[in-house]
């Protein structure tokens, strides 16, 4: 059987958006069951945007990826919100709290970086 491979795989922001959706989940297993459908949720579901909207903006042109690319950016705002949250209510430690917002400040810059990219270049 064949591997086949989308263009948007080979980014390494969507590898590091991939890794930081493992992390999501791997933290909010450990939240309360009351927060199943709440931060648990919320939680998720935008660390996952962030995936998806980069893999959905590759291949289009360079505007419509920058749109994607922003509202991905508004999800890792979303996750640091969420973060707050998880330790303000103790479901996470200082430590982890720190580590977290330190993979979504790197996740940040590579976004930012290639919107920059696009601004000056042509055709991704």
């Amino acid at each position: 059987m064949k591997n086949i491979k989308f263009k948007f795989e080979d980014l390494q922001v969507y590898q590091k958006a991939l890794e930081f959706t493992d992390t999501a989940y791997a933290f909010t297993k450990n939240f309360p069951d009351t927060e199943r459908y709440a931060l648990t949720s919320q939680f998720t579901r935008a660390a996952i945007s962030i995936t998806l909207n980069i893999a959905e903006g590759t291949g289009d042109t360079n505007a419509q990826f920058n749109r994607f690319l922003q509202i991905a950016i508004g999800s890792v705002k979303e996750c640091v919100v969420c973060t707050s949250i998880a330790k303000r209510q103790n479901y996470i430690s200082i430590e982890q709290e720190i580590a977290l917002r330190e993979k979504l400040e790197e996740l940040s810059k590579m976004i930012i970086s290639l919107q920059k990219y696009l601004k000056t270049n042509t055709k991704v």
